[in-house]
């Protein structure tokens, strides 16, 4: 598969996704960037801004095991791993597996239980295996996360670690629709109070698991010139030496940078990176990944904020 199969492929996706999310466009690219980049999506909004139907739609265009998880404050690590039960009868313990083992899970509202069931996902999210009584058992080669969480701001919530956000390729913010694509929304889901259903709009599944392998092997093969990897590297490194940044960003967030810059230039049919393929990306890329200064929090300045400053600061190779 070659970068303009990956196009083709990524242009099948959206017109599929397309049937049943109304506007959307930068989210869809980022589901496409992820999912090629063989890396995890967290979204976040308000209720009501289709984070979910989005994922929905998404996995329903995958020819791929799904599995879903509503987190709730009483959620445990094992209603998501799964445990070793004792069979009376044989005398044996056997693994009954949980939701994490599939293709593509999503975790709905993530940060509404705590900390503890959250770190569940870590091993998995890193490595792609868990560990249970001791004894790895492998996931999916293309295990993949969609996350949905909501604001900070909203009651009942519980911030995921800094170890669990840097597991997340993208933090990707939704907004609220323009009033064109809200009227397209009212005037295509108002008839029904209820959640929208994928199948029922006509969402199919389009790619499989040898299509999707072949499209994350051909994405590793883009080139990545050095003055490109150079600017990866000073952008990240960068938010390790800015006054407003108490925390910069991790050597991971450089590699995952680089591996979504590949991704972009392949969904644009290029075998080669692009800075602003960087460009693009550096926001849902390095958002969740820096902890602001207390002066830059008093003064009321955000993460992008201080993330779009060293963009405009440091010079983009030519």
């Amino acid at each position: 598969m070659n970068p303009a199969d990956v196009a083709n492929l990524a242009e099948r996706l959206r017109t599929e996704i397309g049937k049943g999310v109304i506007g959307q466009a930068w989210s869809v690219d980022l589901l496409l960037i992820a999912l090629f980049s063989g890396g995890h999506i967290l979204l976040e909004g308000p209720p009501g801004t289709a984070k979910t139907f989005l994922a929905q739609c998404f996995a329903r265009t995958l020819d791929l095991s799904f599995g879903r998880i509503q987190f709730t404050p009483d959620l445990m690590p094992g209603d998501i791993l799964g445990t070793n039960l004792f069979n009376f009868q044989t005398g044996v313990f056997t693994l009954r597996k949980g939701p994490i083992f599939c293709d593509l899970l999503l975790a709905d509202e993530i940060n509404r239980t705590p900390p503890k069931t959250q770190a569940a996902l870590l091993e998995a999210m890193q490595e792609r295996r868990v560990t249970l009584d001791g004894k790895a058992e492998i996931l999916s080669p293309t295990f993949m996360v969609v996350a949905t969480q909501n604001p900070l701001e909203q009651q009942g919530v519980y911030p995921l670690p800094e170890a669990q956000l840097d597991r997340f390729l993208f933090k990707h913010i939704l907004a609220y629709p323009s009033e064109t694509e809200e009227l397209a929304i009212v005037a295509a889901h108002g008839a029904s109070s209820g959640q929208p259903d994928p199948a029922a709009m006509g969402v199919a599944p389009v790619v499989g698991a040898d299509a999707l392998a072949a499209a994350i092997t051909a994405v590793r093969a883009i080139q990545l010139s050095e003055p490109v990897a150079a600017y990866v590297v000073a952008l990240v490194r960068a938010t390790r030496a800015s006054g407003d940044i108490a925390a910069g960003a991790s050597p991971r967030a450089a590699a995952q940078l680089a591996i979504a810059a590949r991704a972009r230039a392949a969904l644009d049919g290029r075998d080669y990176v692009i800075p602003d393929d960087v460009k693009a990306l550096a926001l849902p890329a390095l958002r969740h990944r820096i902890l602001l200064s207390p002066a830059a929090e008093i003064e009321g300045r955000t993460a992008d904020v201080a993330i779009l400053a060293l963009i405009d600061r440091i010079e983009a190779p030519r």
